[in-house]
């Protein structure tokens, strides 16, 4: 469905000024190269990789991905999911978790969707008063233990809207170093609604201190937002807990944070010029469906792609790449039995072998490719068997990657496949303004008037 909808319309998008809408704005050019390379996603025209079975002596082709991080509901799903399986097996201890979601008022919200210098000023300063809050809740721990956190900057809302807010996974709790080098973790105890309702409060007149002290905002901005009627704008939850126990579900919690901001299965079309997106929760009137023109979904959409050389997510406190108890505190990371099974299980069916310890793996890229392998990923959250041939139920394996286009064109038209990529719609005219008056009625010229159209002005009688 989105394929077919950026195919009929991104041209049309990309050449007309004004969008039909308010806003004029060309599209940047991150935007434009996100699309045009989502329309080769799983495109057989544009490469692809061959599959082969040894048993009964199948051969498959599987297309190539756009390796997109946003709108590609293929290749974002799989960036969640990778990323939700490398932070529970390799980062996250065995600690408990619990997440904090932050999120400011609108007038904010722009300034941090279009200056990162106020993202990460604002994100540092909701870090500090979290650190500190646990510090003072973790009976213990000394005056410069630390806490983990990983923040995810989420840049849309559930009405694929604009939203920029923070999902922060954190460690509840602090860690502090032993003499031996080790880490201790002191948990945090009593810690409830009054507790965030004060981190609340810190992050309200602490973050508006810092964006007027840094010119995002003036001093009436500031009065306004300070005031006790937008004091809603600054909202703070922090009810989802994770105990130690429970790595599935923090894996779980994670793909949620990681997640794409766009889900294909909730996206219909009642005919060509409309198109309806199901809500997860209803509007403040009370609707549950989000009616869009194809023109208007690529304008949301656009926004919500994230700007190159953006991190979607960052490891903070002694999670951070520099921490000093980083790799101390990391030892314990590792997912939780029934996945090992399942990975197992996997890696028997599909004729990979038996998997090697960390410690015998050797360094380098290709190890850390192998243990991102994609099938294996699709078993463990899905069940499901990618290396397994189809037909006779025998594990399938890849044998070649077909590049050239002289080859790929040679390859899909013997197995009968489209050897070119779909076609993209050109530019479409922009709809005529509707008149009040019918412009296709004959109209007979006023008598007296000179028709002919010489001399500069109009000739009467």
């Amino acid at each position: 469905m989105l394929h077919r909808v950026m195919r009929e319309n991104l041209e049309t998008y990309l050449a007309g000024g004004d969008r039909a809408f308010e806003d004029s704005r060309s599209a940047p050019f991150h935007v434009e190269a996100t699309y045009r390379q989502y329309l080769k996603c799983g495109i057989l025209a544009h490469g692809f990789c061959r599959a082969y079975c040894a048993n009964c002596r199948h051969e498959f082709l599987v297309a190539f991905s756009c390796k997109g991080r946003d709108i590609c509901p293929s290749c974002a799903t799989r960036r969640m999911v990778e990323t939700a399986a490398h932070m529970v097996d390799n980062v996250l201890p065995r600690v408990p978790y619990r997440q904090w979601v932050l999120s400011v008022p609108k007038r904010v919200r722009w300034h941090l969707r279009e200056k990162p210098a106020a993202l990460n000023g604002l994100l540092g300063v909701f870090l500090r008063a979290l650190e500190t809050t646990l510090r003072q809740r973790s009976p213990g721990a000394p005056a410069g233990a630390r806490f983990g956190a990983v923040v995810f900057v989420h840049r849309f809302g559930s009405y694929l809207n604009s939203h920029v807010h923070f999902h922060v996974l954190v460690t509840d709790g602090v860690f502090s170093a032993a003499d031996d080098g080790t880490a201790v973790f002191h948990p945090a105890v009593s810690l409830d609604s009054a507790d965030i309702l004060a981190v609340q409060a810190k992050m309200r007149t602490r973050g508006l201190r810092w964006l007027h002290r840094h010119g995002h905002l003036d001093s009436e901005g500031v009065h306004a937002l300070d005031a006790p009627e937008h004091a809603g704008g600054w909202s703070l939850d922090a009810s989802v807990t994770i105990p130690d126990w429970d790595r599935q579900a923090l894996e779980r919690l994670v793909r949620y944070c990681a997640r794409p901001p766009l889900s294909q299965e909730r996206l219909g079309r009642v005919d060509d010029e409309t198109l309806v997106y199901s809500l997860r929760k209803p509007t403040l009137d009370g609707r549950t469906e989000l009616y869009l023109t194809p023109l208007e979904l690529l304008d949301r959409l656009s926004n919500l792609i994230t700007p190159p050389r953006v991190h979607k997510h960052r490891y903070c406190g002694v999670l951070a790449p520099n921490a000093r108890l980083r790799r101390a505190v990391i030892e314990s990371a590792g997912p939780a039995g029934a996945t090992l099974q399942i990975l197992q299980d996997a890696r028997e069916r599909m004729g990979l072998g038996e998997a090697a310890s960390p410690a015998a793996e050797p360094p380098g890229r290709f190890a850390r490719a192998a243990a991102k392998c994609w099938a294996l990923l699709l078993a463990r959250i899905y069940e499901c068997l990618p290396l397994r041939c189809p037909n006779c139920g025998e594990p399938m394996r890849i044998i070649a990657f077909i590049l050239d286009p002289p080859v790929i064109e040679r390859i899909l038209r013997h197995v009968g496949e489209p050897p070119t990529p779909p076609e993209v719609s050109p530019a479409r005219a922009p709809p005529q303004a509707e008149l009040e008056f019918d412009q296709s009625a004959d109209l007979e010229p006023w008598p007296g008037m000179d028709q002919t159209g010489g001399g500069g002005g109009d000739s009467w009688n």
